[in-house]
């Protein structure tokens, strides 16, 4: 399959394998060092030694860039700017207790668009990436060849599998029972949770992913990758934004739906 490869997608690729050396390298180490931050999440030293590594690197290869990242912060791009959006470590609860199911997240901004995005999870051996306008494909394994993503046919409530990424936020958002009454609409709910949830929406495999609060950073990358795979993205409101501090992706069809009982 010939795949569209540009300069800065390229360069989002070697980024990811950069953190992947990283945070394969401090999972599951007995020494590995976990603070918690003032919102009372936890941080390890792969966090932050990620996020420096790539701001490093980006300083040197693009360096009128700016960075923002879930760590160390940063600042907006004006205008026709370009911002790198960086989660170093997608699931860093679960990276800390030893559970596989982390990523590094990684996005490009230009001129407010999303138009590079990259998802690495080396412990499950995956990488996802979409460039705009140019699909959203992965690999099976490390060394596979690239497999375009497509987004499932499911038209129906009845027939979709949902995935939601944990019930705290939704019942601080009063939203909890309209939660419950999508799940039960549904044909199936597991909760997956972050990265994984948008990923195998977009591979086809489920069709609503749900988050009732989320960063910029979390969900940056992933919402170009659904979209690229013909699915939509947006708050709860409806608005297509990765900034909107919620999330509902869905293969397309089931969006409106799913969104009126969320909303209701």
């Amino acid at each position: 399959m010939a795949v569209i490869v540009s300069d800065d997608l390229r360069l989002a690729l070697e980024l990811a394998d950069v953190a992947d050396r990283i945070t394969l390298s401090r999972f599951r180490a007995e020494d590995l060092i976990v603070e918690t931050k003032p919102d009372l999440t936890p941080v390890s030293e792969a966090d932050r030694a990620v996020e420096q590594a790539l701001r490093d690197r980006l300083a040197e290869a693009r360096p009128g860039d700016i960075v923002f990242g879930e760590e160390y912060g940063g600042g907006e791009a004006s205008g026709d700017g370009r911002r790198w959006i960086v989660d170093p470590i997608d699931g860093t609860k679960g990276y800390v207790r030893r559970v596989p199911v982390w990523a590094t997240l990684l996005a490009l901004e230009s001129a407010g668009e999303i138009t590079i995005g990259v998802v690495s999870a080396p412990a499950l051996g995956r990488r996802w990436w979409a460039q705009r306008g140019a699909g959203a494909f992965t690999r099976d394994t490390p060394e596979g060849e690239p497999r375009r993503l497509h987004v499932s046919g499911i038209r129906e409530l009845v027939d979709a599998q949902l995935s939601y990424g944990g019930l705290d936020g939704w019942r601080e958002l009063g939203r909890l029972d309209a939660l419950l009454e999508l799940a039960w609409r549904c044909w199936r709910t597991r909760g997956f949770g972050d990265f994984w949830s948008y990923m195998l929406l977009a591979e086809g495999a489920l069709e609503i992913a749900l988050d009732a609060e989320v960063s910029l950073w979390d969900v940056a990358a992933p919402m170009l990758i659904v979209q690229e795979a013909g699915g939509r993205f947006t708050d709860l409101a409806g608005v297509e934004t990765p900034a909107g501090g919620n999330a509902i992706a869905t293969n397309g069809p089931v969006h409106d739906a799913a969104r009126a009982i969320l909303a209701g």
